[in-house]
């Protein structure tokens, strides 16, 4: 039986059970390495229709657990489930996982090829994945467009004559290319400019709506990761301290490092 024939889409796309991810560091002996703890038996699921945060300090593992959700990172040692069956890492499964889950990362600057004019950057993984013909391909790209609310003058032009939101609204009509269930976005809008955050965390809330997407935002600001998400995960250390809903997250916070977290400065979304 195949994934897709026993899964069904109120159960989670992507489910991650004791996930470890280890890295060797760059420090110790020659003969042994010191060892980092990326992802310390990290158990999530993600869902189709909600929005997963992922929250916590620099290095504490929430980059790390977005490229294993993406099948960019393999685990150590754990589990990751893909529409119910466990992830092998082969290439018709990860082709298969490529067209349902797409990413969006921090900088479009540099997740943008600079030399490709939007039209190609668009079409590009529709000819990789050989979806429809030349002609619906080209519709498709213009429909892309305009859901992420760029005119149509935006194809012809280069990622460097845009701005950082616009190139980042390109960024996420190529996730959305090939009709995903889940997109995983990693501190999306930490790049841009205070003005522009809102509008970019108000399309991604559109998308989801309108689209039913699964959405995993990954943030190091709490208060950005509360506008956007159902449920919050924090994490520490490569751990998830704490998972709950939002409101639950906020009113009641149960560990003493999303304690921290909430007790910070507020900063603009």
């Amino acid at each position: 039986m195949t994934a897709q024939s026993s899964w069904t889409p109120d159960q989670p796309v992507i489910e991650l059970k004791n996930v470890h991810v280890i890295h060797k560091s760059r420090t110790g002996t020659l003969f042994k390495r010191d060892t980092v703890h990326a992802m310390d038996d990290v158990s999530l699921s993600v869902f189709k229709n909600q929005t997963l945060g992922i929250v916590g300090e620099s290095g504490s593992g929430k980059s790390t657990t977005a490229r294993v959700m993406v099948g960019l990172q393999p685990e150590t040692s754990g589990t990751v489930l893909f529409r119910g069956k466990p992830l092998a890492h082969s290439g018709r499964e990860k082709q298969e996982m490529g067209k349902a889950v797409s990413m969006i990362f921090q900088d479009p600057s540099t997740a943008l090829n600079p030399r490709m004019i939007v039209r190609d950057t668009l079409m590009d993984p529709l000819n990789v994945h050989g979806i429809g013909s030349q002609k619906e391909r080209v519709d498709r790209v213009k429909d892309l467009l305009r859901v992420v609310g760029l005119p149509m003058s935006a194809l012809d032009v280069l990622p460097r004559q845009i701005s950082g939101g616009q190139r980042q609204r390109v960024a996420i009509a190529r996730a959305l290319a090939l009709g995903p269930d889940v997109i995983v976005a990693d501190e999306p809008t930490s790049a841009l400019d205070v003005s522009v955050r809102a509008q970019v965390l108000n399309l991604l809330q559109d998308l989801k709506a309108s689209l039913g997407l699964g959405l995993v935002f990954i943030s190091h600001d709490i208060n950005t990761v509360r506008y956007i998400s159902d449920r919050i995960a924090v994490m520490n250390q490569g751990r998830i301290v704490e998972e709950n809903t939002t409101e639950a997250i906020f009113d009641n916070p149960q560990d003493d490092y999303t304690r921290t977290l909430l007790s910070a400065v507020p900063s603009l979304i």
